[in-house]
């Protein structure tokens, strides 16, 4: 079984500079065909390649999850089978302080949300997070993406 340990973070003004500086991103356009507290199942179109992706209920900052490879055209069909709204974002991918960090710019209805994530191998790992990070928001589901694919607007 996989299992996904994530922390998220909203993020404060001082993120711009740093995404200035990143190379471009990488565009994204997913989709929930079944997004419950229970399970989720996602389709994802990531630049030239789509997934399939199942998680399970969110336990803290941990949770089961299988992804697959799926061709792409499979994915486009999918799409519009999914929920009603697709989120779409582009995701720059950065080191820093040897961690693997995730910026999810989000476009569409959710636009002018920025996410930033990190995914642990140690969820007891200790963490020095930049002067561009607000507040921790890893057990707060309005910013679960399947949730935020249920709302034409921001809610939070």
């Amino acid at each position: 079984m996989g299992l996904e340990i994530e922390r998220k973070y909203t993020v404060n003004e001082k993120v711009h500079d740093l995404i200035k500086g990143l190379p471009s991103g990488e565009e994204i356009c997913q989709g929930y065909l079944n997004s419950t507290p229970e399970r989720t199942v996602r389709v994802r179109i990531k630049g030239q390649k789509a997934y399939l992706t199942v998680k399970g209920k969110n336990e803290g900052i941990f949770r089961a999850e299988f992804e697959y490879e799926i061709p792409i055209d499979d994915a486009r069909k999918l799409l519009p089978l999914c929920e009603p709204f697709c989120i779409e974002k582009t995701r720059y991918t950065f080191s820093l302080d040897n961690l693997t960090w995730e910026l999810d710019v989000f476009q569409g209805a959710h636009s002018g949300l920025i996410i930033a994530e990190l995914e642990l191998e140690d969820a007891d790992l200790s963490i020095n997070l930049p002067e561009w990070i607000d507040k921790e928001v890893s057990d707060d589901p309005r910013y679960y993406n399947s949730n935020l694919a249920k709302t034409g607007s921001l809610k939070l």
